[in-house]
């Protein structure tokens, strides 16, 4: 689990639990933290830390290092990494926005690379194939004027996630886009929730259907509703689409 601290990957562990899930190594800034609200859910699973910041191209070497150690080449690989800025546009300022962009999609990119080519060349599973899950946002179909700097974030790593499936799809290894609305969690305390808004749970529940099941494509909206209204969103004239988003 990369960004093993945030509640959306707790979520997705938890459904994926009465599903055969045993170990999990939970990849994060402050592991122990991580480790420990985990553990309060899940107190029958094994778990495991691993320090890891999206920022540090050169520390996933060592995070493939320590999985390996810990429970060898995984069946299943989540980013769930992110920042989101209220309003993140034009009151940003130039380092503000680099480090945005570097967070939601630079850094996360990177270390899909590298994880990318790991599982690729990993032993052989009885079920034949690995995953990598890639949380990305319906802010990424179209970036909003309020927040298009993390929904540009959003569409780079969504486009890169596609295209890494693509390339490694021969290899056995399948990604899955998971493209949620408004989560309501701690990354968006504080936030009013836009429509169709979800909670970590539901997510959950829905990657790991779409893991565990195998089928459903390789893009998933959460709530699905968001896959056919953004699919129509991002065609409509820019001007329409304006006035449809609003300061949101």
């Amino acid at each position: 689990m990369l960004g093993g601290g945030s509640d959306i990957a707790a979520a997705i562990v938890a459904a994926l639990e009465p599903h055969g899930l045993q170990r999990v190594v939970l990849a994060a800034r402050d592991p122990e933290a991580a480790v420990a609200s985990a553990r309060t859910m899940l107190p029958t699973l094994d778990l495991h830390g691993a320090q890891w910041d999206a920022l540090d191209v050169e520390g996933t070497d060592r995070l493939v290092g320590e999985c390996e150690r810990l429970v060898g080449v995984p069946d299943l690989v989540v980013c769930a990494v992110g920042a989101l800025g209220h309003h993140a546009g034009r009151s940003m300022s130039a380092t503000e926005v680099d480090l945005m962009v570097r967070t939601n999609f630079a850094g996360p990119a990177a270390a899909l690379a590298t994880i990318g080519e790991w599982l690729a060349h990993g032993p052989a599973t009885p079920s034949g194939v690995r995953t990598i899950v890639v949380l990305s946002s319906v802010a990424g179909v179209r970036p909003r004027r309020s927040n298009y700097v993390y929904g540009s974030g959003k569409a780079g790593l969504d486009a890169f996630a596609q295209g890494l499936g693509d390339a490694l799809v021969d290899d056995g290894v399948r990604v899955l886009v998971v493209r949620p609305g408004f989560v309501r969690s701690s990354m968006t305390e504080g936030l009013e929730p836009a429509p169709f808004s979800t909670v970590p749970e539901v997510v959950g529940d829905r990657v790991a259907r779409a893991v565990v099941s195998g089928r459903g494509g390789d893009v998933v909206a959460v709530p699905p509703l968001l896959g056919p209204m953004f699919a129509v969103l991002r065609s409509i004239p820019r001007r329409w689409w304006r006035r449809i988003a609003g300061d949101r």
